[in-house]
């Protein structure tokens, strides 16, 4: 083995960290270049996706250049590279879902599994001794791991709706996956090119089933507020509690949503009366305005007695939730008695 590549290894070996943080910082970097609507932030996203495609063909390479050059890469190298590229696509994606993440719904399962292979890609005894060798585990951090990527990246690179990203990051993921379960699990009979194919079909219909538990990686909200009145395209005061006569003239459910700059996407307030849908209206945002874009539903249609839980949930055209307003309306004579 040369004396750089080994000096290199003996490096990443001594602060394995260091990648990781490299990695986060990008991520910061790459979340405040879409919020202030600079390109550098597509960059910053090819240049991860770019790094996927070299681990998706690294055994095709590895080959090649055996071929070329006479001599294979040392086998140490390939397994930090890997472990490298782990670390920094899973640090780059998570101030995104940190920053998407309602926590107070199955979004904050998806976003755990993310911070849980974060840690699990830093500490070797865990991704070595653990993880590496349970090779059906191995391979589904990767998923995981080129899913969020691609959920974040497909908006600022190519400015897909949340809805597009979210179905060909997913059709991506199950494409890819397809061979690494074969070279895990070789195609000895048709039986198990069955088997294989409807795993990866489970994988992907799972997938979209559990897609309202996916952050929008590029979707969040920066202001909310339910009110009744909206004036010079800001909402009157936010209201936790509303009087069942202050509905007679309606209410606003006010949202501005921060969206990566040239991003036109259609999202929808379903307004929800303790837990059933009552309506959903739809709404168009333009994305790149550092404010976010500001946008409102009127409701002026209420059941005869609207007393109870009430919530505006502010969702995809795919069902991916962005954020939920709640409040609740108490009847006049209740409300008098805690004022």
């Amino acid at each position: 083995m040369p004396h750089y590549v080994q000096r290199l290894i003996e490096l990443i070996k001594r602060y394995p960290g260091v990648i990781a943080l490299g990695g986060f910082i990008s991520g910061i970097a790459s979340f405040m270049l879409v919020d202030r609507q600079e390109s550098l932030a597509s960059w910053i996203a090819i240049v991860m996706l770019i790094s996927w495609i070299w681990l998706m063909l690294e055994n095709t390479f590895t080959q090649l250049f055996a071929k070329v050059f006479k001599r294979e890469i040392p086998q140490p190298l390939l397994r930090y590279a890997t472990q490298m590229i782990h670390q920094e696509s899973l640090f780059f994606v998570l101030p995104f879902f940190f920053v998407t993440t309602t926590w107070n719904s199955g979004q904050m399962v998806f976003t755990g599994l993310l911070g849980a292979a974060g840690l699990i890609s830093i500490i070797d005894p865990l991704y070595y001794k653990w993880l590496a060798p349970r090779r059906w585990l191995f391979l589904a951090l990767h998923t995981l791991t080129l899913f969020a990527a691609l959920l974040t990246a497909l908006p600022i690179i190519l400015h897909l709706t949340t809805s597009q990203s979210f179905k060909l990051a997913l059709g991506i993921a199950m494409l890819l996956s397809f061979p690494s379960l074969a070279s895990s699990f070789p195609i000895s009979h048709w039986r198990r090119g069955v088997m294989l194919v409807v795993i990866t079909l489970a994988v992907g219909a799972s997938g979209w089933m559990l897609r309202s538990w996916v952050p929008p990686a590029t979707l969040w909200m920066t202001e909310v507020a339910v009110s009744t009145q909206v004036e010079n395209r800001t909402p009157g005061k936010s209201l936790k509690e509303v009087k069942a006569s202050e509905m007679r003239a309606g209410l606003y459910a006010f949202t501005a949503i921060n969206a990566p700059r040239g991003l036109n996407e259609r999202i929808y307030h379903v307004w929800q009366f303790n837990g059933k849908e009552v309506d959903r209206i739809a709404l168009d945002i333009h994305g790149g305005r550092k404010e976010g874009y500001r946008a409102w539903t009127h409701k002026q249609n209420f059941p005869g007695n609207p007393v109870g839980r009430w919530q505006v949930r502010v969702l995809t055209e795919d069902g991916q939730v962005i954020g939920v307003l709640r409040f609740k309306v108490v009847d006049d004579g209740q409300a008098a008695k805690t004022e």
